[in-house]
């Protein structure tokens, strides 16, 4: 890799800055300055920067617990958007697999790996997605087969794919999906006449929210993790 490409891919600088970085003598390799932008940088290696060491990022891969009144955007809108929560170099690299309205909580995927999400969001893959909801009428276990059948959401054609409600009280379910239609679960509820007053996203494929992230708080996921997205 050349070595002002391999500064940028190690850092927030621009290509433009790496290069400047060289000019000025301020990156090393194996202790020599380097100002060449040119120079093939191997696995022999080591370059530094003002004295410290670099290495490319490579792809990353992060849950967030979502808190109420963000938005899973790149930028901020009505609300902020989750990737201010994300303190990392290069943020602006980072996408999200998977979105939540600005009021519902709970697990959010963000990563910079676009086949690793594309296996998240596509709905041929039918990845799972767990809710834990409220609603605002009271819940009948004659729902219980009804989602499993399917639902006819408002503006569709063809029924919702089976889903599992599981009942844990008469206002309260955890509801699982294999399917990403916009504000899906709202529209489901509101198929059989009620309505969602609380939603928190617990789980997607085999990736649970991690319960000692507060709000707003995220973490790296483990390479069991990554890997468990098929």
């Amino acid at each position: 890799m050349r070595l002002d490409k391999f500064i940028c891919e190690s850092t927030s600088l621009s290509r433009v800055s790496a290069k400047k970085a060289l000019h000025r003598g301020d990156v090393t390799c194996n202790g020599d300055i380097i100002k060449t932008s040119g120079f093939k940088v191997t696995d022999s290696h080591t370059i530094c920067l003002d004295g410290v060491l670099l290495s490319v990022i490579g792809p990353r891969f992060i849950m967030l617990n979502k808190p109420i009144d963000t938005i899973c955007s790149t930028i901020d809108e009505i609300y902020p958007s989750v990737i201010g929560l994300i303190d990392v170099i290069r943020a602006e690299d980072l996408h999200i697999a998977g979105r939540l309205d600005a009021d519902t909580t709970g697990l959010v995927l963000v990563t910079t790996d676009g086949q690793w999400s594309h296996k998240i969001m596509s709905p041929k893959k039918e990845c799972a997605k767990r809710y834990l909801l409220e609603t605002a009428e009271m819940l009948s276990s004659s729902l219980i087969e009804q989602f499993a059948t399917g639902l006819q959401l408002n503006n569709e054609d063809g029924l919702t794919k089976p889903a599992t409600l599981v009942l844990l009280g008469a206002h309260q379910a955890r509801l699982t999906i294999t399917e990403g239609k916009y504000h899906q679960v709202k529209r489901m509820l509101a198929a059989v006449g009620n309505r969602v007053t609380q939603l928190h996203r617990e789980s997607v494929g085999e990736i649970e929210l991690d319960p000692t992230l507060a709000p707003g708080e995220w973490r790296y996921l483990t390479d069991a993790e990554v890997k468990s997205v098929k």
